[in-house]
């Protein structure tokens, strides 16, 4: 029994040897607890991290000691204080970085979207079914019956009755109503071209479909004889640049998550899906994003009384806006050349 309290009593002492060896890493530790109290931990560079959590670890495992071998309670609660400090320091919160952030919105999004060859095939699948579909509705010469047979009797005589009377505005909470459906509706499209891009040629059919019906819509109403058409474009201009531009993003989101499937390349067809799934979240989000904005002006902007020119204005500040971000920012540039 002697013998045994003789040996614990020498192991305590060779502990309290060297925990005073190592008071001077304590007091580094607390240094640099202090540095990093007075500016950002990621101003540090790699070495002086790796330092801290090394003393860090030390620490714990000298707290550990201390515990165990019943030492001065003023050295523990030292020791208490300081792994605490420094555990806040090592796993704090990190502030959210309004650069990292800028540079994603800012570059990396519009470049990885303007240079996706599948938004491109989109938007020039749409834009050009759009734009024919339009010209073929409008002039009855060169089919004379193509509305008609596009849109039917029934979608037409409903947009000559949704658009007989000049637009007086509504009640504000029909507004809010009205634009929360608007998201509900107009996310279904795009979530309809995205899903349907998965087999490729559904996807494609509901893009050329909606294109081909819109444009036949905007052609019809533009007849010279169609005296509703002046209230339809009273309503669709403002809002029109968003909603448009989204069901192409939806389209070319959902065609590149079915190339990956039809395409895998090297990877197995799970793994490219989840790779491709990952890289197409921009275009996703930038989808939702101009279908929200699209709700909001629909349901408080369109169907006011204002006069068309302020209509006309919101448009083409959303076209521009569309064109600055994906095309003036997404537009790749070389980069930049060392001097010498």
């Amino acid at each position: 029994m002697f013998r045994e309290k003789v040996l614990s009593g020498e192991r305590k002492l060779k502990v309290v040897e060297l925990l005073e060896t190592r008071r001077r890493n304590w007091q580094q530790l607390e240094q640099m607890i202090e540095q990093l109290q007075n500016r950002r931990r990621s101003r540090l560079q790699p070495a002086e991290l790796a330092e801290f959590a090394d003393l860090y670890r030390a620490t714990c495992a000298d707290l550990a000691l201390a515990d165990a071998y019943q030492l001065p309670p003023n050295t523990v609660q030292y020791l208490h204080r300081l792994v605490g400090r420094a555990h806040n320091q090592l796993y704090r919160s990190h502030k959210f970085d309004f650069a990292a952030w800028g540079k994603v919105l800012l570059h990396d999004v519009p470049q990885s979207i303007f240079r996706d060859r599948c938004v491109q095939v989109a938007f020039c699948l749409f834009w050009g079914v759009f734009i024919a579909s339009a010209v073929l509705a409008y002039d009855k010469a060169l089919w004379p019956q193509y509305a008609e047979e596009m849109l039917s009797e029934a979608v037409i005589g409903q947009l000559e009755s949704n658009f007989e009377n000049p637009l007086n505005g509504r009640n504000p909470n029909e507004d809010l109503a009205m634009a929360g459906f608007y998201i509900q509706h107009n996310t279904g499209i795009g979530l309809k071209c995205f899903a349907g891009g998965l087999l490729v040629i559904p996807g494609l059919f509901v893009t050329l479909f909606n294109a081909a019906h819109l444009g036949a819509a905007f052609g019809y109403m533009a007849r010279p004889e169609v005296t509703e058409g002046q209230n339809f474009f009273q309503f669709v201009t403002a809002h029109g640049p968003f909603e448009l531009t989204a069901i192409v993003l939806s389209a070319g989101a959902g065609l590149r998550l079915g190339v990956a499937w039809l395409a895998p390349g090297r990877w197995t067809r799970l793994a490219s899906l989840r790779r491709t799934a990952r890289e197409a979240m921009p275009l996703m989000g930038a989808a939702m994003c101009m279908f929200f904005l699209a709700a909001l002006i629909e349901g408080f902007v369109s169907p006011s009384p204002a006069p068309y020119w302020l209509k006309a204005t919101v448009a083409v500040f959303s076209s521009g806006a569309l064109m600055f971000y994906f095309v003036i920012l997404g537009f790749p540039r070389s980069p930049s050349r060392a001097t010498g």
